[in-house]
């Protein structure tokens, strides 16, 4: 049977560390990097004696992202013990939610593979804490736990089985970032495992009603790696059972190097974790008005902004649509747009050399060095003649390498426009003498050839002659 007879199905688990200061259950710093076990207590250590306090902040991030995402809100919810043991859970259990979360039944709207809008449900989004990190020590043969990661409040938004194909979860995955990002509920830094993805991979006979056995990959975190991980385990899947074998429901571990999956254990069920209401944590009860005031001072979303760039800015659905997908691009546009007064360019400096050297760099935009200033600043002196389109893009690599005010890059590069009349004559003359095939053939009719000479001029003026000035300029000699 060919791989077209089958479709997958997947529904992701997506964990996001929400951005308060301070930990779920103490005061323990959340901020990400400190030397190894100095960001933690008795209560994040689980010491005996030590007692839990919610933070509040982390029900009204929790909260927000529900609202955001069309989820109903639970009036009545609660904290329970997660049963495992694992050497970075200092307690042998997690505190998470179980049969009463915070937030149920919403959805996320995306389009499918043939550009059709899609929603994919979401059962629901509860809050946990996270684990410690384990820290494999290759040289000693062992590993060393540093629990500063203990603790740090986490929200878990689980999937519907509605996604079936890799390039769906690449595209839910990328708008549930953008809408926590909007919210600013979190910093969504997938490199530092701020947001990551259990990915739920089976795969059926297309018409099939009943499910195939699902296999999990645990804690993903970048978009490459998931989609990749997703045809590698769907293929792998589709062969076993055309091989006659069975799927084993268990966790895998994929590996990007070899591009593979590896069994880990045994998928656990829920009835494996023991779930009981956490006794040291009274139950979380929202009012109709704290529900409401998180609803009326929500941001502007995605999808919002993006009618408005249309609206507002003139942009294309295809422009509004790249720029809004992350708050940090969409932030860099608003704000180098109030000051310079050109939409249009500023949007085209982001969606191509900036976007190009993010992609390149593996670069995530809320690492972009410099800021709105900048870039305004640099739009600014492509308008008023002091830079070429062309030193442009040479200033906006040194603002990735070496972010300082734009003029004074210039001035030290010595990258300043020539705009004027007489140098730039020399540089027509001089490049018409030494191409008479190209004048030729201009004279003949071939446009193209205008082109050709204006870029030999460029070139040899190193990018910094007027454009404008060049194109008049070899006109009206060609034409006499």
């Amino acid at each position: 049977m060919a791989r077209d007879d089958y479709e997958i199905v997947m529904g992701l688990e997506v964990h996001a560390e929400l951005s308060t200061k301070t930990k779920i259950f103490c005061s323990c710093s959340t901020e990400f990097g400190g030397e190894p076990n100095t960001h933690t207590c008795p209560i994040c250590m689980a010491m005996p004696g030590t007692l839990p306090v919610l933070n509040e902040k982390v029900v009204e991030y929790a909260v927000k992202a529900g609202l955001a995402t069309n989820c109903t809100i639970s009036r009545d919810s609660k904290n329970d013990r997660k049963n495992y043991f694992y050497p970075d859970l200092p307690k042998s259990y997690q505190i998470s939610q179980f049969d009463k979360p915070l937030c149920e039944h919403g959805y996320i709207e995306i389009e499918d593979d043939e550009g059709n809008p899609k929603k994919i449900r979401l059962t629901r989004i509860h809050i946990e804490e996270d684990a410690g990190k384990l820290n494999h020590n290759e040289f000693g043969g062992g590993s060393l736990v540093d629990l500063n990661r203990a603790g740090v409040p986490l929200i878990e938004i689980v999937s519907e089985p509605d996604l079936r194909s890799s390039g769906e979860a690449e595209r839910y995955l990328k708008k549930l970032k953008s809408i926590l990002e909007y919210i600013e509920v979190s910093d969504c830094k997938m490199q530092e495992g701020s947001l990551r993805a259990d990915v739920n991979v089976s795969v059926r006979k297309k018409g099939a009603e009943k499910y195939g056995t699902r296999t999990e990959m645990k804690n993903m975190n970048s978009f490459k790696a998931i989609t990749r991980a997703i045809d590698y385990e769907a293929s792998r899947q589709i062969d076993v059972i055309e091989d006659g074998g069975k799927i084993d429901q268990e966790t895998l571990r994929w590996d990007d190097v070899s591009g593979r999956t590896f069994s880990m254990r045994d998928k656990e069920d829920a009835q494996d974790y023991r779930y009981f209401p956490d006794p040291d944590l009274v139950a979380i009860k929202l009012s109709e008005e704290y529900i409401e005031n998180i609803k009326n001072n929500l941001p502007e979303l995605p999808e919002s902004r993006k009618k408005r760039y249309m609206e507002e800015y003139g942009l294309s659905e295809k422009d509004s649509n790249l720029l809004t997908a992350s708050k940090y691009l969409s932030d860099l546009f608003e704000g180098a747009e109030k000051i310079c007064k050109n939409a249009k360019a500023v949007a085209n400096w982001i969606l191509s050399d900036i976007s190009k050297i993010l992609n390149e760099t593996e670069t995530e935009p809320i690492q972009i060095p410099f800021d709105a200033n900048q870039l305004a600043k640099l739009v600014q002196l492509i308008d008023n003649g002091t830079i070429s389109s062309a030193i442009a893009k040479k200033v906006i690599v040194e603002l990735f390498e070496n972010p300082k005010d734009p003029e004074e890059i210039i001035k030290e590069k010595g990258w300043i426009q020539i705009s004027d009349e007489g140098a730039i004559k020399e540089v027509v003359t001089k490049i018409l003498e030494n191409n008479p095939q190209s004048v030729a053939d201009y004279k003949a009719g071939k446009d193209r050839a205008l082109g050709f000479l204006v870029g030999q001029a460029m070139k040899e003026t190193k990018g910094k002659a007027n454009p404008q000035m060049l194109n008049k300029m070899f006109l009206d000699e060609l034409n006499k």
